[in-house]
């Protein structure tokens, strides 16, 4: 049932961290996976990982923000493999830590065009397709920020909610056309982009201590769950935002 042979699955943001260890995982399923991020050079140390370890997979580099990029990913995918089963839209930015009340206009449209706008925008460019292919799957990152409040990246989480909104809404809307849409919310994660969390030892503590599995989360954590969304294990699951965060939330 976790079985992703004969899938094409692009990955966006999947040149490190959470998005690497989807695009290797779901090599490791049978999957082609189209590793994609900002530049080639940051992506291709992962196509080659994969590849060596007996996967398939090409680069596409995109920056999400720029509605140009999106509609080069989704051409060259199709062009060398010819259909997109699989699409986990996992880049995102945060370009601030702090209050809010210190936010600029210009910072917020930013955060929100490019976590909310694009992800929408690449979803209209794949489903259509994809719905034409017989259906398949989508997996949005969203947070638990996006779920409750936080005091220094509160626009992350307004756009990371928005996300969470987008799957309910696309489960809606293409779900008689065998398309699973779904929101993956991770907790703290041991990232390069939430090293600014995880790296106050303060913040650290705190949340290991408050979560029941007493450990912040590992990509690979994160990984297994977004194979399970884009998989037939999950076939009777859409339009859910599925936590991941060793019980962080529960409390």
């Amino acid at each position: 049932m976790f079985d992703l042979t004969g899938k094409v699955a692009v990955v966006t943001g999947s040149s490190r961290g959470i998005g690497r260890a989807i695009a290797e995982l779901f090599a490791k399923a049978g999957a082609k996976v189209v590793v994609s991020s900002r530049t080639e050079e940051a992506c291709a140390p992962v196509a080659d990982a994969i590849r060596q370890a007996g996967g398939e997979a090409m680069v596409v580099p995109c920056h999400i923000g720029k509605v140009e990029e999106l509609q080069r990913l989704v051409d060259e995918t199709l062009a060398a493999w010819g259909r997109i089963d699989v699409l986990v839209c996992n880049a995102a930015i945060n370009p601030v830590y702090g209050s809010m009340s210190e936010l600029t206009p210009e910072v917020f449209d930013k955060i929100m065009g490019t976590n909310v706008r694009s992800t929408w925008q690449l979803c209209q460019m794949v489903l259509p397709g994809m719905a034409d292919n017989g259906g398949g799957a989508v997996v949005l990152l969203s947070s638990i920020a996006g779920i409750r409040g936080n005091a220094v990246i509160g626009a992350y989480g307004i756009s990371k909610a928005a996300e969470a909104a987008l799957a309910r809404n696309l489960a809606v809307e293409w779900g008689p056309r065998n398309i699973r849409v779904n929101a993956l919310a991770p907790g703290l994660v041991k990232t390069d982009f939430a090293r600014a969390l995880w790296e106050d030892p303060e913040r650290l503590e705190r949340v290991e201590r408050q979560t029941p599995l007493r450990r912040i989360g590992r990509p690979e954590d994160i990984a297994g769950t977004a194979l399970f969304l884009a998989s037939e294990a999950s076939a009777y699951v859409t339009g859910q935002t599925i936590v991941a965060d060793g019980g962080e939330t529960i409390r």
